[in-house]
């Protein structure tokens, strides 16, 4: 993740608006809805976010 501060949204969202971004930060990588950028923000820490991304990358199923 690159930590920048850049707010980004995947290249495969589709045209409904149900996107969230992700931006990686120093010490934190936040994460809201695209529809409502000045909303909350969920926080994690760089490891806890690494999880979370190798947990959904190795529990899809095969299709």
């Amino acid at each position: 993740m690159v930590r920048d501060g850049v707010w980004r949204k995947s290249t495969r969202s589709g045209g409904e608006g149900d996107c969230v971004e992700v931006a990686g930060f120093a010490d934190t990588v936040g994460v809201r809805d695209s529809k409502d950028r000045r909303g909350p923000v969920l926080t994690f820490t760089p490891s806890a976010w690494a999880a979370f991304v190798e947990f959904t990358v190795v529990s899809q199923p095969v299709q």
